[in-house]
């Protein structure tokens, strides 16, 4: 059950980041010419946030332990999708509602942190 779980968790921390640089090379090269300044920028804080936050799922599945390291793993691949999806979708021209979904993705990144922060501390002692 564990080999299955880590086998999960590195394809779950490689779509991450993958989906980071195809989504930000996507974005540099073939929407360059698409999308207005603003829905650039839009674009530009999904993929940082997006590469951040494949980072930081990384390290939760990499040194996050417990119930603790379980849910920063989880809370910041539901923050990319929610919070980095959002704005590609707006960027994308998505209905402007679609923007109310971008802080509850926010909210999961946030509660990724303070995670991760008590998996590795009850990691250290």
């Amino acid at each position: 059950m564990r080999q299955i779980a880590r086998t999960r968790d590195g394809l779950l921390v490689g779509l991450g980041g993958a989906s980071a640089v195809l989504l930000g090379a996507f974005g540099a090269h073939a929407l360059r010419n698409v999308l207005d300044a603003a829905h650039r920028e839009l674009w530009h804080t999904a993929v940082q946030y997006h590469f951040w936050h494949a980072l930081a799922l990384a390290l939760a599945v990499g040194f996050g332990q417990g119930r603790a390291g379980r849910m920063a793993k989880w809370t910041f691949a539901l923050g990319v999708v929610l919070f980095c999806g959002s704005l590609y979708g707006l960027a994308l021209g998505a209905p402007r509602w679609l923007g109310a979904v971008t802080p509850l993705g926010g909210v999961a990144f946030i509660v990724g942190w303070v995670a991760l922060g008590l998996a590795l501390r009850s990691r250290s002692g």
